[in-house]
Protein backbone atom coordinates (compact mmCIF):
# COMPACT_ATOMS: atom_id res chain seq x y z
CA UNK A 1 0.00 0.00 0.00
CA UNK A 2 2.86 2.37 1.13
CA UNK A 3 4.47 1.29 -2.50
CA UNK A 4 1.46 2.00 -4.74
CA UNK A 5 1.06 5.62 -2.47
CA UNK A 6 4.37 6.46 -3.15
CA UNK A 7 4.59 5.68 -6.88
CA UNK A 8 1.68 7.77 -7.71
CA UNK A 9 2.82 10.73 -5.64
CA UNK A 10 5.78 10.25 -7.98
CA UNK A 11 4.19 9.86 -10.89
CA UNK A 12 1.89 12.73 -9.83
CA UNK A 13 5.08 15.19 -9.57
CA UNK A 14 6.46 14.34 -12.68
CA UNK A 15 3.51 14.46 -14.59
CA UNK A 16 2.39 18.55 -13.21
CA UNK A 17 5.87 19.42 -14.44
CA UNK A 18 5.89 17.88 -17.94
CA UNK A 19 5.15 20.97 -20.44
CA UNK A 20 2.86 21.05 -23.36
CA UNK A 21 5.39 20.11 -26.69
CA UNK A 22 2.36 20.57 -29.55
CA UNK A 23 3.40 22.86 -31.73
CA UNK A 24 0.18 24.32 -34.06
CA UNK A 25 0.98 26.45 -37.18
CA UNK A 26 0.18 30.03 -37.10
CA UNK A 27 -0.11 31.88 -40.88
CA UNK A 28 0.00 35.34 -41.88
CA UNK A 29 -0.55 37.03 -45.11
CA UNK A 30 2.14 39.99 -46.40
CA UNK A 31 0.55 42.37 -48.92
CA UNK A 32 2.99 44.18 -51.12
CA UNK A 33 2.69 47.19 -53.00
CA UNK A 34 4.82 49.33 -54.77
CA UNK A 35 4.80 53.70 -53.86
CA UNK A 36 4.41 56.33 -56.01
CA UNK A 37 7.25 57.67 -58.12
CA UNK A 38 9.56 55.25 -55.57
CA UNK A 39 11.58 51.78 -55.95
CA UNK A 40 10.11 50.83 -52.42
CA UNK A 41 7.42 49.32 -51.58
CA UNK A 42 4.68 49.52 -48.70
CA UNK A 43 4.17 46.10 -46.37
CA UNK A 44 1.25 45.34 -44.39
CA UNK A 45 0.85 42.35 -42.69
CA UNK A 46 -2.28 41.07 -41.48
CA UNK A 47 -1.78 37.61 -38.49
CA UNK A 48 -5.06 37.42 -38.15
CA UNK A 49 -5.72 39.35 -34.89
CA UNK A 50 -8.68 41.71 -33.85
CA UNK A 51 -7.95 45.30 -35.10
CA UNK A 52 -9.86 48.18 -33.78
CA UNK A 53 -10.95 50.93 -36.06
CA UNK A 54 -8.42 53.60 -34.80
CA UNK A 55 -5.20 51.48 -34.48
CA UNK A 56 -5.58 49.99 -38.07
CA UNK A 57 -1.82 50.09 -38.91
CA UNK A 58 -0.75 46.51 -39.82
CA UNK A 59 2.89 47.48 -41.05
CA UNK A 60 5.93 45.88 -39.62
CA UNK A 61 7.57 47.57 -36.92
CA UNK A 62 11.27 47.49 -35.22
CA UNK A 63 10.65 45.68 -32.28
CA UNK A 64 14.02 47.74 -30.67
CA UNK A 65 12.68 51.00 -31.46
CA UNK A 66 8.66 50.54 -32.87
CA UNK A 67 9.41 52.50 -36.07
CA UNK A 68 7.82 51.79 -39.03
CA UNK A 69 10.44 49.50 -40.62
CA UNK A 70 11.03 49.96 -43.95
CA UNK A 71 12.14 47.63 -47.30
CA UNK A 72 14.29 48.31 -49.95
CA UNK A 73 12.19 45.80 -52.34
CA UNK A 74 9.72 43.25 -52.01
CA UNK A 75 12.86 40.60 -51.89
CA UNK A 76 14.13 42.75 -48.75
CA UNK A 77 10.83 42.22 -47.35
CA UNK A 78 10.53 38.41 -48.23
CA UNK A 79 13.85 37.84 -47.12
CA UNK A 80 12.92 39.21 -43.72
CA UNK A 81 10.24 36.82 -43.09
CA UNK A 82 12.40 33.97 -43.71
CA UNK A 83 14.95 35.41 -41.05
CA UNK A 84 11.82 35.48 -38.95
CA UNK A 85 11.69 32.16 -39.09
CA UNK A 86 7.95 32.35 -41.55
CA UNK A 87 7.78 30.23 -44.30
CA UNK A 88 6.08 30.98 -48.12
CA UNK A 89 2.79 29.42 -49.04
CA UNK A 90 1.47 30.99 -51.69
CA UNK A 91 2.07 34.18 -53.21
CA UNK A 92 -0.46 36.08 -56.21
CA UNK A 93 -0.75 39.54 -57.51
CA UNK A 94 -4.13 41.00 -57.79
CA UNK A 95 -4.70 44.41 -60.35
CA UNK A 96 -7.57 46.41 -60.00
CA UNK A 97 -8.97 47.97 -63.17
CA UNK A 98 -5.80 50.01 -64.19
CA UNK A 99 -3.87 50.48 -61.11
CA UNK A 100 -0.81 49.07 -59.91
CA UNK A 101 -0.55 45.19 -59.05
CA UNK A 102 -0.56 44.45 -55.47
CA UNK A 103 1.20 41.31 -54.40
CA UNK A 104 -0.04 38.75 -51.76
CA UNK A 105 1.70 36.28 -50.06
CA UNK A 106 0.77 33.86 -47.34
CA UNK A 107 3.39 32.47 -44.35
CA UNK A 108 3.33 29.71 -42.51
CA UNK A 109 5.30 29.17 -39.04
CA UNK A 110 5.41 26.61 -36.74
CA UNK A 111 4.83 27.66 -32.49
CA UNK A 112 4.37 26.07 -29.30
CA UNK A 113 0.30 25.43 -28.47
CA UNK A 114 1.33 27.44 -25.21
CA UNK A 115 2.95 30.37 -26.74
CA UNK A 116 -0.17 30.64 -29.38
CA UNK A 117 -2.37 31.11 -26.33
CA UNK A 118 -0.47 33.19 -24.34
CA UNK A 119 -0.59 35.28 -27.62
CA UNK A 120 -4.25 35.02 -27.61
CA UNK A 121 -5.07 36.80 -23.60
Amino acid sequence: MKTLILFLLLFGSVNAFSQDTTRVEQYCELVAQGRLLSAKVTIDVNFGEERKFFSGDTRIKDEVTGRVKKFNSLVDALNYMGSQGWSMVNAFPITVGSGPQVYHFYFKKSFLREEVLKAEK
